[in-house]
């Protein structure tokens, strides 16, 4: 195959200011006749539009992307990170991704979420199959949030070396565990985390030098507050500096209450209730260095909901569970087309109706 003299490779998630200045102008000499050079950054569209399901009706542009006003997915803001969207006020909208699939995080991104979880927790992955994502994500500049399975300094070292602009520590049920949380996301001194910035992706691999002077106000923190006890010491977990996030999690609530089965039990909504009215308390009375309110949305409550409760970022959808969705949805639309069609068979076709079944679909 032959090897192009130059091609240019897009980095749209690296700032241009941040850049080393040897990033800026790269050659490589390789045992290729011809030598590659690398230019950044790219300029990239703010916006895309979505493919049509049939082809273009217009023979002198057979491409099927429309041309149209029809529908644009719009990417998430360029250059914005999820903490000073929050700090703005507004409201992000978000999915949990279990699959581990680039293919599928890459949709997600292009569809136009605010940010995607990709689930350590529940999710069939760890460390080296959420890098993936995350490069799917960043290609559509969609901000990664990393949920670890426990609060412990080794996951949450690795997960950060990643470079996610978040990460969500479950459990959290003390301010001693919270304190825990934040000092895992800080270098000595203000924490414990292990240092290998020179060369992870969380600096891009050493090119960002300005790194170690905005990681600490860039990234998000996160705690989830999924028992009752954690809801009687949720003060005291929003008081620790570095929370930036309250996770509500209905489901383990509900477990944590003997309501497992039945998350929208009146006393569970209570509780969340409480806990949620605790967050907003908190945001009235010290401004941006109160915790943001974040959660799922259920069944029983919708996003919509949630959103006129206060909450700012709402994850309202699971990629398996939409797969799921539509999986069912599809095999159930078949079996009933079947079932109608089976109806018909015994009734004799017309000339016109038999012409008609010999033609190609495309005709």
């Amino acid at each position: 195959m032959a090897i192009p003299s130059s091609f240019a490779i897009t980095a749209p998630f690296i700032s241009s200011s941040k850049l080393h200045p040897i990033s800026k102008s790269l050659s490589f000499s390789t045992p290729f006749p011809k030598s590659l050079s690398f230019s950044t950054p790219f300029p990239k569209s703010s916006s895309l539009r979505t493919l049509l399901p049939i082809s273009s009706s217009n023979p002198s542009n057979p491409s099927p992307i429309d041309s149209s006003d029809s529908f644009a997915a719009t990417l998430p803001a360029a250059n914005r990170t999820l903490k000073s969207r929050l700090r703005n006020g507004d409201t992000l909208y978000g999915l949990f991704l279990l699959s581990f699939s680039p293919s599928l995080a890459e949709i997600a991104g292009f569809a136009g979420y605010d940010f995607v979880v990709v689930d350590m927790e529940h999710g069939y992955g760890g460390i080296s199959d959420a890098l993936p994502c995350l490069h799917a994500l960043a290609a559509t500049q969609t901000p990664a949030i990393l949920r670890i399975p426990e609060n412990s300094a080794t996951w949450a070292k690795k997960a950060l070396d990643l470079g996610p602009q978040g990460i969500m520590f479950p459990m959290i049920d003390s301010s001693k565990e919270a304190k825990k949380a934040v000092s895992y996301c800080r270098f000595p001194p203000a924490g414990v985390r292990g240092s290998a910035h020179p060369v992870v992706r969380a600096s891009k691999y050493g090119i960002d030098e300005g790194y170690l002077t905005y990681y600490e106000d860039e990234l998000l923190i996160m705690c989830q507050v999924e028992s009752e006890q954690a809801v009687k010491k949720i003060d005291e977990i929003m008081e620790v500096d570095g929370v930036d996030c309250i996770q509500m999690g209905p489901l383990d609530m509900s477990g944590s209450m003997g309501y497992l089965w039945d998350p929208g039990h009146k006393k569970v909504k209570e509780v969340m209730r409480k806990a949620e009215m605790a967050v907003l308390e908190s945001q009235i009375e010290n401004g941006q260095k109160g915790s943001f309110l974040c959660g799922f949305s259920m069944p029983h409550d919708g996003p919509i909901d949630m959103k006129r409760r206060g909450y700012q970022m709402i994850s309202g959808a699971v990629d398996l569970g939409l797969f799921r969705s539509a999986a069912v949805e599809d095999v159930r639309k078949f079996r009933m087309s079947e079932m109608d069609s089976s109806e018909d068979e015994d009734q004799p076709l017309t000339h016109k109706e038999e012409d008609e079944e010999d033609k190609y679909w495309s005709e």
